[in-house]
């Protein structure tokens, strides 16, 4: 006989998703005492101008609640950057909206835009927060996969998934997890698929200081683009502070009204101090952001011929703070489980990349890492790593070994 109570709980369009693989893979990190190279935070702190900003700010007593669309210094500081760095111009206090982290600005946008029943138009493998934010607003995934090893858009897919109910498309470049910067010819199926069926796209650049040898371009540059898409930035990204949940939407005047829709009853508004800090953090001078992009392009190399050299096949990042290897040699046939078995045997925490698929087989022989870590950090794991590769290639860590690792319960 069911309880009294078997109503309560989570509702039909979330209960799919349960707890993130990042929760469990931090726990088994730290019951394991692993390399942590899973959750994409960084494991060093921010600049201390920006500490010692938001400090001030504390002290000054801005500690009431921000003007709802976010503080005018720091609207302003969001669109005097935008415009240095794209040629693009907003006006701060109509098109730009604060919001409490890129991810709520995510779920705002498909709060505010979104008819249940409309569809969007969703590219995997996918940053978790995607699909849930969709199911979240009643609306319908259509998902058109990158296809290893390249993770290339194909626009034959993209066309093929589109119906007279899609909406909307999001876009992700710099890319997590692949790490890639979609090049001129994907820029431009975008273009032409995205005015042709007049789709709304909303463009998730909270990468956009992580650029290496290629320098992002934000896609409102593109032609009929800039009146159809909203660009998400975050501070957390760009300055290595993640816990402070400060992101943001740049937008024309009517999609920047349906954000302010959906985020006024969200969060109403990020944190004071730290608004107040992130509007100094803009302003920073360009040799900021050079070393900041020289730091982490040390780290992705260091990060990557590691990898290589440990047998996890690699390509370059051309962006973002993350890598996607291959594991294949090493045996298994699921992320999931190559996962769990070296965080436990090699201890080395990774995130299995099916967590953001929904095709979670085309995810099976790879494996994510991030590079925000210390240099002890990586040169710890890649120790680990290259024992582990010798202990699998002594035979040590097959056989009965394999056997020990839990089958894979999708989390989404």
């Amino acid at each position: 006989m069911d309880s009294p109570h078997s109503h309560y709980g989570v509702n039909s369009r979330l209960k799919p998703f349960g707890a993130t693989i990042f929760a469990e893979m931090t726990a088994l990190a730290v019951k394991h005492n692993a390399a942590n190279l899973g959750q994409g935070a960084p494991d060093f702190d921010g600049p201390e101008f920006l500490k010692e900003a938001a400090i001030k700010a504390i002290r000054d007593g801005r500690g009431q609640y921000a003007r709802m669309t976010g503080l005018p210094e720091l609207t302003k500081a969001i669109a005097t950057r935008f415009e240095k760095t794209s040629g693009i111009s907003y006006e701060p206090d109509r098109d730009i909206v604060v919001t409490c982290g890129a991810t709520e600005a995510i779920l705002d946008c498909m709060l505010a835009l979104l008819e249940p029943g409309d569809e969007v138009l969703l590219f995997e493998p996918f940053y978790d927060s995607y699909l849930a934010s969709v199911a979240m607003a009643g609306g319908i995934a259509k998902i058109v996969t990158l296809e290893a090893p390249h993770f290339r858009i194909d626009e034959a897919a993209m066309r093929a998934a589109i119906t007279p109910k899609t909406r909307v498309m999001l876009v992700n470049s710099p890319h997590n997890p692949t790490g890639r910067i979609f090049d001129d010819a994907e820029r431009a199926a975008i273009v032409r698929v995205a005015n042709e069926f007049d789709l709304i796209v909303i463009s998730d650049e909270v990468y956009e200081e992580l650029f290496y040898e290629v320098k992002h371009r934000t896609l409102v540059t593109e032609p009929g683009m800039r009146e159809r898409t909203i660009v998400l930035g975050s501070l957390g990204k760009s300055f290595s502070l993640t816990g402070w949940k400060v992101g943001w939407a740049i937008a024309p005047p009517t999609l920047a009204a349906a954000v302010r829709s959906g985020h006024q009853f969200a969060s109403f508004c990020a944190a004071t101090p730290l608004q107040v800090a992130a509007a100094t953090a803009l302003t920073a001078p360009d040799s900021y952001f050079e070393t900041f992009r020289a730091e982490y392009r040390a780290r992705r190399d260091l990060m990557v011929n590691g990898l290589r050299s440990c047998g996890l096949p690699c390509a370059m990042p051309e962006g973002s703070y993350f890598a996607l290897a291959n594991h294949a040699a090493f045996g298994f046939t699921d992320d999931f489980a190559f996962c769990r078995h070296l965080v436990e045997h090699g201890g080395v925490a990774a995130i299995p990349p099916g967590a953001f698929y929904t095709n979670k087989s085309k995810a099976n022989e790879w494996v994510r890492v991030a590079f925000c870590k210390k240099d002890e950090t990586i040169h710890t794991a890649l120790e680990r790593l290259a024992n582990y590769r010798a202990r699998f290639e002594s035979g040590e860590l097959r056989g009965n070994k394999l056997l020990e690792t839990k089958p894979h319960a999708a989390p989404i």
